[in-house]
């Protein structure tokens, strides 16, 4: 009978021994992490590009070119809130961006290879999200907030039960036979 496959351990941390099954979800929670990471590096680049430029006009040609009223709400307060900009807060938007950035490609990094610190950091990280998840849905409840918050919990769960599995790996590891 064969027992389910592990991970080796040049692949992963002395004491992962993980089955390759809970391996592989830690990678796609690597990879959703990353890709926030990338997404939040593209935005702060875009707030550079806005240096020295006329925010407002951009704004409004964005609006236009989303084929949205730029008299309604939203539209409305994009277009005034770029209006105000300065170039300093430009800078300090792109800076949080880049250091955000950062700290999602070291967590993905650290989940890809199977690093107790990443997936600590995976835990504590979305379960800080998640009263600000839930204040959102209660005010106004949309789909995407309720999407959202269940994929948060879904990754907060899964890395949980990760370090739980590591855990018990180690403790029955170190009880004598």
């Amino acid at each position: 009978m064969s027992e389910s496959p592990r991970v080796s351990p040049a692949k992963a941390a002395p004491d992962a021994n993980l089955p390759v099954r809970l391996s592989r979800g830690l990678h796609i929670v690597a990879f959703f992490e990353a890709t926030k990471g990338v997404l939040v590096l593209a935005a702060g680049v875009g707030a550079l590009s806005l240096l020295n430029r006329d925010a407002s006009r951009i704004a409004e040609n964005i609006v236009r070119q989303l084929q949205l009223n730029p008299a309604s709400h939203y539209p409305r307060i994009f277009v005034q809130l770029a209006s105000q900009v300065t170039n300093t807060q430009l800078w300090m938007v792109s800076m949080l961006a880049i250091f955000y950035s950062a700290m999602r490609f070291a967590e993905a990094y650290g989940l890809w290879k199977n690093r107790g610190w990443a997936e600590w950091l995976a835990v504590l990280g979305g379960m800080f999200y998640l009263p600000f998840e839930i204040a959102a849905l209660i005010k106004h409840s949309t789909a995407i907030k309720f999407g959202l918050l269940a994929l948060n919990l879904v990754v907060v769960i899964y890395v949980a039960r990760v370090l739980w599995v590591k855990r018990r790996a180690r403790a029955l590891a170190r009880t004598p036979v």
